[in-house]
């Protein structure tokens, strides 16, 4: 190949894609001297979250081999940042120190230091129970039965008697012979009638 050929003068080539001019609009790399198109974002470092210098591919890739978020903390500095990762770096405080906590809890009190009666306080966290709650008898009996009593319109203060009255009192109400022949309401006596049932199962009747 002779390279003092004259073809060698008419070869012309066009400006590699690295010295290609940067548009006066694209952003400029942030490295010193570059004046390639700032195209890839760097994180700026610790301290400056959600700030981004603007590399080209070669100085982005350099930035990203070198970079180090805990540069300069010393042992202390990085084991109280381990702690509060555990909580994602969010502020905690201590039961009851909260001041928005200690604004609701107050607003559920009475004057004399009470649970508000329209709060319901089950595991005593703001306070003594109201007067009317701690006074408030245990049920004596099951869920089962209770739910059989609410059918029959009664509490769980009800005695065998009082049972064996309500129940033949909603009997003779719906059953369909005290009705012309209306079986509309047999749903209900149904109910009735097994309701009348558990509680005889239970011993209540």
């Amino acid at each position: 190949m002779n390279i003092n050929s004259r073809l060698f003068d008419s070869i012309r080539i066009g400006a590699s894609e690295a010295e290609a001019p940067v548009e006066s609009d694209a952003p400029r790399c942030s490295h010193p001297g570059c004046a390639r198109t700032g195209e890839f974002r760097a994180p700026k470092g610790r301290g400056r979250e959600g700030q981004f210098f603007l590399f080209c591919m070669e100085h982005v890739k350099a930035y990203n081999a070198t970079y180090n978020y805990f540069a300069g903390m010393d042992d202390d500095a990085l084991a109280a940042y381990a702690k509060q990762e555990e909580i994602g770096h969010r502020p905690t405080w201590k039961l009851g120190v909260n001041s928005k906590a200690a604004r609701m809890s107050q607003r559920g009190r009475k004057a004399n230091g009470e649970a508000a009666a329209d709060m319901h306080d089950a595991f005593n966290l703001f306070g003594a129970r109201n007067k009317q709650q701690a006074a408030q008898p245990e049920s004596r009996v099951g869920i089962v039965a209770r739910k059989a009593l609410d059918t029959l319109g009664l509490d769980d203060t009800a005695d065998s008697a009082a049972i064996k009255a309500r129940y033949k009192e909603l009997v003779k109400r719906f059953h369909p012979d005290a009705n012309g022949g209306d079986r509309s309401r047999e749903g209900t006596l149904q109910e009735i009638l097994k309701a009348y049932q558990q509680l005889k199962s239970v011993g209540m009747v």
